[in-house]
């Protein structure tokens, strides 16, 4: 048997007995060893990663990393050279989002790497830097001299992605070496062993008791979680949450929270925030977090996690909160009270906007919102969805939706595989809420083999032809300055383009329907098609600027009037 077939067997066994559950692969040539030995690994290795090929590395490597947000474990497995630089958003966005990924990449030896070798690069080895928990560059011939501690070796670095011995989880890079040749010459593929369970990140609770005070407020990024909730309600505080914190629910939640910021009854009178996740959703909240009379706490479980880019007190673990849970306090209900009535005010003008014919992003995400059972999974895209989900969408009181959006580096690349590997690492139903730049971005993802079942993932697409959040932004300003400034705008910001959704799903083989109309949409959300789906949305973006200006005016307004009264200052 060929070092290369030892080799790839070694590394599949890895694999499973870290609990890696699924396994993207793209074509190539240099790979050929672990391809082999994956799919024979389905039927001779208890434990085994499902097989799933994927024709498109930056696909395969957002659907990985899906998986590992669906509760499994996610593996992408490339060829050499340009196939690996593909692989780099993916590893960005889970490096800074700590969320685990296995990169395996296939090599030449050491001695073939800087000659004219084909399809090689001495770079590919360290390609990723810093980003990754764990590098390991390994040949076929040194794991055969020595496999246990190849073994030893690739088992290490497989548990640096869950971040076991309370390191932070995050992406590792397996770079192997295979020589040829390359096809095994055997049924067994270097296949045998058992598997171990994958740890799981350590803990390090510290204890810390904190006296939160007066004019606090409880700030929930993405991937805060539960606890987040837990100790708004413990201490009385407020809970400013973003869609995909894991938190946004619950008696205390606020939510349009980022417009009451705004005004200096609210956001003005806060004078310390207890922060849990990473938020970087919203300007308000980066203006609250940077403004020096405010104390800021953060609650994270790895410490050297970067923060808001000025002092903050770090606590590893829960805070206790110092005391009995609180009476109901002046603080806390005018809060409630005036996110009440901003939402009341936001959702009259968007029904107001839709009876004229007019449905627009905050209205989509507020419908798909109300659609979604508690539990059910929910991917937003970066740029407007996910912002639409934070304005629009109404705190649950019991349990909400899951909600997933890739805010580690919060680009729009691979919304849509991330979505499909959700569903395959969850086993459940995932819906995606995306605009038309980012579903074009990533239309690749709907590309699968013949007879490979499709996870049930419905896209919601909301096409306004181009890059919508840029009106919203200071450049949508300069653009309303006359003709001209408008064109250069629309050139260089709007980006538009005239592409037929309807056509492009049909070429993919996925049921597409468009939908016009609040009734139409909501019997499209109330029964998702089998499989995977498109649901596409028109919109005006040409109105999104002046809409939002007149939520945020509507919300202020509402939010002021409920004010008035016991605990309003002067």
């Amino acid at each position: 048997m060929s070092d290369a077939t030892l080799f790839a067997g070694l590394a599949v066994r890895a694999l499973a007995a870290a609990g890696v559950t699924h396994a993207l692969l793209c074509p190539g040539s240099r790979s050929a060893p672990l391809a082999y030995a994956l799919a024979r690994a389905e039927h001779a290795l208890p434990g085994a990663p499902a097989l799933l090929v994927r024709h498109d590395e930056r696909v395969a490597g957002f659907t990985a990393l899906g998986v590992g947000a669906g509760g499994g474990l996610g593996a992408v497995v490339t060829t050499s050279g340009t196939a690996v630089a593909n692989l780099h958003p993916a590893v960005l966005e889970a490096h800074h989002a700590d969320r685990s990924l296995v990169v395996v990449t296939a090599d030449r030896p050491r001695s073939l790497r800087g000659t004219w070798a084909n399809q090689t690069s001495d770079l590919q080895a360290p390609l990723f830097g810093d980003a990754v928990r764990a590098r390991l560059d390994l040949a076929d011939a040194e794991a055969a001299l020595d496999p246990a501690d190849a073994a030893a070796r690739l088992a290490a670095a497989l548990d640096a992605a869950r971040g076991v011995d309370g390191g932070r989880p995050g992406p590792v890079h397996l770079n192997l070496g295979f020589d040829e040749p390359l096809v095994p010459d055997g049924p067994d593929a270097g296949l045998d062993g058992s598997r171990r369970p994958g740890a799981g990140p350590g803990e390090r609770p510290d204890g810390a008791v904190l006296d939160v005070g007066p004019d606090a407020v409880v700030l929930a990024g993405d991937g805060a979680g539960p606890v987040a909730r837990a100790f708004a309600e413990a201490t009385g505080l407020p809970l400013l949450a973003e869609p995909s914190s894991g938190a946004r629910g619950g008696p205390n939640a606020i939510g349009p929270y980022r417009l009451l910021l705004e005004l200096p009854e609210f956001g003005g009178a806060v004078r310390r925030v207890v922060a849990f996740g990473r938020p970087t959703l919203s300007r308000p909240v980066t203006r609250l977090l940077a403004r020096p009379d405010v104390d800021v706490v953060l609650v994270r479980p790895h410490l050297d996690a970067p923060g808001p880019g000025r002092p903050a007190r770090r606590f590893a673990s829960v805070l206790v909160p110092a005391g009995p849970p609180p009476a109901p306090d002046a603080w806390l209900a005018r809060w409630q009270s005036a996110g009440t009535a901003a939402s009341a005010a936001i959702d009259a003008l968007l029904d107001a906007e839709a009876a004229a014919g007019r449905v627009t992003g905050p209205l989509l995400a507020r419908e798909l919102w109300a659609a979604l059972r508690p539990g059910e999974a929910l991917v937003a895209a970066a740029s407007n969805p996910v912002r639409d989900l934070d304005l629009a969408a109404r705190p649950p009181a019991g349990p909400g939706p899951r909600v997933h959006a890739n805010r580690g580096l919060s680009g729009i690349d691979g919304t849509v595989s991330t979505a499909l590997g959700l569903a395959l690492g969850s086993g459940g139903p995932v819906r995606v809420l995306v605009g038309d730049v980012a579903f074009l971005h990533d239309a690749g993802a709907l590309l699968a083999a013949p007879g490979e079942p499709r996870p049930p993932v419905q896209v919601v697409v909301l096409n306004d032809a181009g890059g919508g959040i840029f009106s919203l932004l200071e450049y949508g300003a300069l653009g309303a300055a006359g003709p001209d400034a408008a064109a250069e705008f629309e050139r260089l910001f709007g980006t538009p383009h005239a592409a037929d959704l309807g056509t492009l799903c049909r070429g993919y083989g996925v049921p597409h329907e468009r939908v016009t109309g609040v009734d139409a949409l909501r019997r499209a959300l109330a029964s998702p098609a089998a499989g995977t789906s498109v649901v596409e949305v028109p919109a005006d973006r040409s109105r999104l600027r002046a809409l939002h200006a007149r939520l945020r005016a509507a919300a202020g307004e509402a939010a002021g009037l409920s004010a008035v009264g016991p605990g309003r200052p002067g």
